[in-house]
């Protein structure tokens, strides 16, 4: 705080160190003082908040991520062997068609509904003894329905426990379809008509 002392003066006429009087010290003091009243005391400064980032600061950060961008994450990239020495033209656009008529005039309906798959019941003599003793019905299906489809069929609007079907010599499709114990296959043959 206050200055330094200045340096002391040799006199030839003594052999010792001349120092300067207090009376000089505390004049050069009150000039500091006069001259410079903050380097003496300043009362202690509240704390700043922290700055805002320098425009170099925040000029630095969009830079550095275009640079980022420009890169790009695969920097390291491997190169592809060849294994050819033909070159051929990579087919790089590849364009939706767009036709200009419709090549079916008509969407294709489902040929195997519910009426398609059973074509009537069989009346021969063992299936009408398949009806007395085992609660089943005969049927001749489409050669594509299966037994779900058969099963799923609401052409006579029945329960049904079992289906087993087979292919007869002739290449028609036998379905034999068991009913569920609450119908009675003799009373659904006769709303049928087979009896």
């Amino acid at each position: 705080v206050f200055p330094a002392l200045p340096r002391p003066c040799e006199h030839k006429c003594s052999g010792r160190l001349f120092y300067p009087s207090v009376h000089l010290l505390f004049k050069m003091v009150i000039i500091k003082l006069i001259l410079h009243p903050n380097q003496i005391w300043s009362p202690p400064r509240a704390k700043k908040e922290a700055p805002a980032p320098p425009k170099a600061e925040a000029k630095a950060k969009p830079l550095k991520a275009k640079k980022a961008v420009l890169k790009g994450v695969h920097s390291h990239k491997k190169k592809k062997i060849r294994t050819s020495p033909t070159f051929r033209r990579p087919k790089t656009l590849r364009l939706r068609r767009q036709p200009k008529y419709p090549r079916k005039s008509a969407p294709r309906g489902n040929k195997l509904d519910h009426y398609a798959i059973i074509k009537f019941p069989l009346t021969t003599e063992s299936a009408m003894k398949k009806i007395e003793d085992n609660n089943t019905l005969g049927f001749i299906v489409d050669v594509k329905a299966n037994k779900h489809q058969i099963e799923q069929a609401k052409l006579y609007d029945i329960d049904v426990a079992k289906v087993n079907t087979l292919i007869r010599p002739n290449g028609e499709k036998k379905a034999y379809v068991r009913l569920a114990p609450d119908y009675d296959a003799l009373d659904v043959a006769n709303k049928i008509g087979i009896i």
